[in-house]
């Protein structure tokens, strides 16, 4: 790597000496190196890059030259993801209004940098940027935060294509937003995801309680909330006391925290429905309990992390090293959407007709309620349904035959 600081881009035609050193018993021994002199400071730069064959090393310092021809700093062939990102945001957002750069930034600093930021630019590839929205979705980040955060990751990349650095924008990614809707509720198999029983619901929370730092209690609570209601962690998050009812046991499930500008904020529900969800003879006892560890106003929120501050998917996961826990417990392909499966999967095993299930799920569509209903279950409705659909195409009613 570079052994001083550097320009961030050396005049244009910059000539550049070059060398390759072999360095044995390494697993890497070829060093390639090029060094620069800026004609303006007389200061000298280099940049190195090991290689594992002599061939590599001198594509490699052949690639220098040609950026450095370009009038692009030499070192941005070496340059991660972040660094150069860092270094040419206000070419790659040029043009845009305020209004638009500021959720880009955003997009940025808090999704693109912490996934990928630490890749070579050279080295991210279409499944790298796939990969990193996946996450994305996966940690429930709205649509809007997703768009913004592929938007800006394209831009960048577009400059580090005019620059040459790439041959082609592996940001420029289709049909995300169909995977988006897979992984929130339009699953083929939701049940398969579903923790099997109340057993496993406890073994994870306190799982997630010990590996957590300072072995925080909130994160068990929850856990069992969310599976409980059959809620999305925002939504757990942006329960306030005023919205529990404990003299007929239900939650009115009106807001939720998500990302937003600044940080997490609160807004509605998704789809901007309330509902009711009933809340069990199970966690009645750790509802009280949390009320009675508020400081008593309307407002005050049922659930908050270690230092009171409102919690996400992705704070749950880090806080509790999610990921580790759940493949030491054997459930690797567990996320914590899936608290809100196993909801929904229990209460469709408990007889709860598939109507009243819709609702407090929250679902727009009955159809996506039906995948929660055992196969079995699952059959007798469909074939309801069935006749209903052959009753209705009858333009007479429902007809008998005389035999």
């Amino acid at each position: 790597m570079s052994t001083s600081s550097k320009p961030r881009r050396p005049p244009l035609g910059v000539r550049l000496s070059s060398d390759i050193e072999h360095l044995p018993n390494r697993p890497t021994p070829y060093r390639a190196r090029v060094r620069w002199k800026d004609p303006t400071t007389g200061r000298r730069d280099t940049a190195s890059e090991s290689c594992a064959t002599e061939e590599q090393a001198e594509a490699w310092i052949v690639l220098m030259r040609q950026i450095a021809a370009g009038g692009v700093d030499p070192t941005a062939g070496t340059m991660t993801l972040a660094e150069y990102g860092n270094a040419n945001m206000p070419l790659a957002l040029r043009g845009l209004e305020a209004k638009t750069t500021d959720p880009y930034l955003a997009g940025w600093r808090k999704r693109v940098v912490p996934t990928i930021g630490h890749i070579p630019v050279q080295m991210v590839t279409h499944g790298v940027v796939d990969r990193a929205v996946h996450s994305w979705i996966a940690d429930e980040h709205g649509r809007s935060v997703v768009k913004n955060s592929i938007a800006v990751l394209v831009r960048v990349m577009e400059q580090a294509l005019r620059d040459d650095l790439i041959d082609k924008n592996p940001a420029r990614i289709t049909g995300w937003q169909r995977e988006y809707a897979r992984a929130e509720d339009e699953l083929d198999d939701p049940r398969s995801l579903a923790l099997t029983d109340w057993a496993a619901l406890t073994r994870l929370a306190d799982a997630l309680v010990a590996r957590s730092t300072n072995n925080y209690a909130g994160w068990h609570d929850v856990v069992l909330f969310a599976a409980c209601t059959a809620a999305r962690i925002g939504e757990v998050s942006g329960c306030r006391v005023k919205d529990l009812d404990t003299t007929e046991w239900t939650w009115n499930v009106r807001r939720q925290t998500t990302s937003g500008p600044g940080g997490l904020i609160d807004k509605g529900t998704k789809g901007k429905r309330a509902r009711r969800v009933p809340i069990v003879a199970e966690i009645r006892e750790l509802v009280q309990r949390r009320i009675a560890e508020t400081d008593g106003t309307a407002d005050a929120r049922l659930f908050t992390g270690p230092r009171g501050g409102r919690i996400s998917t992705a704070v749950l996961r880090d806080a509790t090293h999610w990921d580790e826990v759940v493949n030491q417990l054997g459930y690797e392909q567990l996320r914590r959407h899936d608290l809100r499966h196993t909801g929904l999967t229990w209460m469709a095993d408990a007889g709860v007709p598939v109507h009243h299930l819709q609702r407090i799920a929250g679902h727009g569509s009955l159809t996506t309620t039906q995948r929660y209903l055992h196969p079995d279950r699952r059959s007798v409705t469909d074939a309801g349904e069935l006749l209903s659909r052959h009753l209705q195409r009858s333009t007479d009613g429902p007809q008998l035959r005389v035999v």
